[in-house]
């Protein structure tokens, strides 16, 4: 997706106050306010042989029956590899279920990034990442040598200029996007007092409880082998 398609997409939105979903059709910029826990998403692996040999595609996808129409509608997301699109995923539910309640709580604690900033890599990335290679330089954790490359590695990457791109291009995005938002998707945006806040089902405490209590039981076990033996022994046919 380009930025020019980024500019007049509108993202879909969770509430989890509300614990609801809110998608603006495209095409006819119906705005349409889904359930939580209606929705449906899968992870999707594709492999195919080309003339430069195997190659794998992952993504993540969300989908949902419109409540007037019932027709099947459905957003795919590309991902870089299985355990990233399963991560996007978990992401989301998490913080519907109240589990994080920001970016920073669930990014790898190793990459170069500072208490304080954006969600995006732009220009702070690589000076986070000076700064923490000089660090192990320091130390002793790395020699002339690395530092060296690393060097070399940036300049060849024409060194600050991805990162200012990258910010020229989020700002851009940032004073498009919000002008797209339909009035009616902003008031349902707002925050509610807490006790109007939706509660989950019966059944969804019971399953996330089962879920929890077999992963403790099996930590060594894949997450699709958890949540089949708490479908079937909750008898809950997924």
């Amino acid at each position: 997706m380009g930025i020019q398609d980024l500019k007049r997409s509108i993202p879909v939105r969770f509430h989890r106050q509300r614990r609801e979903v809110c998608f603006t059709l495209s095409d006819t910029q119906e705005v349409v306010y889904v359930p939580w826990e209606s929705l449906m998403a899968w992870v999707v692996e594709a492999r195919g042989a080309t003339q430069y040999g195997v190659q794998q595609q992952y993504g993540m996808g969300v989908g949902y029956a419109h409540p007037e129409t019932g027709k099947w509608l459905k957003l795919e997301y590309m991902a870089a590899g299985l355990p990233l699109a399963i991560s996007n995923w978990e992401a989301i539910r998490a913080y519907m279920e109240y589990e994080v309640h920001s970016l920073h709580e669930i990014q790898d604690p190793h990459l170069p990034r500072g208490k304080d900033d954006p969600p995006w890599e732009g220009v702070h990335t690589l000076r986070n990442a000076r700064r923490r290679m000089l660090e192990r330089r320091a130390n002793g954790e790395v020699g002339p040598i690395f530092t060296f490359f690393w060097y070399a590695y940036h300049v060849i990457e024409l060194w600050n200029l991805p990162g200012y791109l990258t910010e020229w291009e989020v700002k851009r995005l940032m004073k498009s996007r919000p002008k797209l938002r339909p009035a009616e998707v902003e008031k349902w945006s707002k925050p509610l007092p807490k006790e109007q806040w939706a509660k989950p089902s019966e059944e969804l405490v019971r399953l996330s409880a089962e879920v929890r209590r077999l992963r403790a039981e099996n930590p060594l076990s894949s997450i699709e082998e958890i949540f089949s033996e708490a479908y079937r022994r909750q008898g809950v046919v997924a």
